[in-house]
């Protein structure tokens, strides 16, 4: 014969209602559901949103600038007449600073990727990758003042040539800057590395830089390749250092003694507010942030794709 209570939790279950439910537990798995979405969604709204703006001004800026004139001619003078809307002064310094930075972070990064991967100490790579990534939390601003005030009188120093406002400066402090991006991304992915890799290669007699170089370096490689395509596509955006180190002199020059202008520190010219708003010479700005980031969006797919293609999986 059914117990009295059973049959009333039976009686409860059928007509709908559960007695274990708790309302409040029930509230909270509809509702933080939707406010996460929301906090994920803002990214995507903002990206598209910033899509949108760049887009929009772009087109009004192609109205009169013929897109061909504006990607291939190579005299920048917007503000001064003649005035002059080719754009590859300004992308030729960028790539200039850009080329000149990595050829700084990425050897030095990739050597402390090594050194921290292989060879440190634990409690020695406790301290130093902290340390080595406090360097990403400098103000760029700071960065900016110490090319100016060490880098530059060093390099006037063996070259006579080199003016105040110069691209070597400005690139090395880049690439100083980006240099924990490299050591720490590089680091993470040789970290990953299998250890009986390297037992296997110990085993048959390899020392521990044969190892390092041999067989950490090529299975760590997807992350590497990544890590230094990321830090090129930060060092195309930075704006602060180039703006006091490099000058504003939109040059179509190699010479990395010489001052030149990137395209942010030609933005940041020109959002300063002398420019009248509307004009043809603001609308500039939007065309070259268009530019700047096609440029990044595509490296960054680019560093995807290499990540990818080279991942090993063990």
């Amino acid at each position: 014969m059914p117990n009295k209570d059973t049959s009333s939790l039976n009686t409860s279950t059928i007509s709908g209602s559960n007695p274990f439910k708790n309302s409040k537990v029930s509230i909270m798995n509809k509702v933080m559901p939707f406010l996460l979405f929301l906090c994920a969604i803002v990214s995507v709204l903002t990206t598209v949103g910033i899509v949108i703006t760049l887009a929009t001004e772009t087109y009004q800026f192609f109205k009169h600038i013929p897109i061909f004139d504006f990607l291939f001619g190579t005299k920048w003078s917007p503000l001064i007449p003649p005035k002059s809307y080719g754009i590859l002064p300004l992308l030729g310094g960028t790539l200039l600073i850009t080329v000149i930075a990595c050829l700084v972070a990425v050897p030095i990064g990739l050597a402390s990727a090594i050194y921290l991967s292989e060879y440190a100490p634990k409690s020695v790579r406790k301290v130093i990758k902290p340390i080595l990534e406090v360097l990403a939390g400098v103000p760029t601003i700071v960065y900016g003042y110490f090319a100016l005030s060490f880098v530059t009188p060093i390099i006037q120093f063996f070259f006579n040539s080199a003016g105040i406002f110069n691209a070597l400066s400005a690139g090395i402090v880049v690439g100083i800057m980006i240099i924990p991006m490299v050591s720490s991304l590089s680091e993470d992915a040789m970290s990953a590395v299998p250890r009986s890799l390297r037992d296997g290669a110990y085993a048959l007699g390899a020392t521990r830089f044969e190892v390092a170089l041999k067989i950490v370096v090529p299975a760590a490689f997807s992350g590497i390749v990544a890590s230094a395509v990321l830090a090129f596509s930060r060092a195309i955006g930075e704006t602060m250092i180039v703006t006091l180190a490099a000058g504003s002199t939109p040059n179509l020059t190699v010479n990395p003694l010489d001052s030149i202008q990137t395209m942010t520190a030609y933005i940041v010219q020109v959002s300063l507010g002398d420019t009248p708003h509307g004009s043809l010479e603001y609308g500039s700005i939007f065309a070259v942030g268009m530019t700047l980031f096609v440029i990044t969006f595509l490296l960054n797919i680019l560093a995807q794709y290499v990540a990818r293609r080279f991942r090993e999986e063990y």
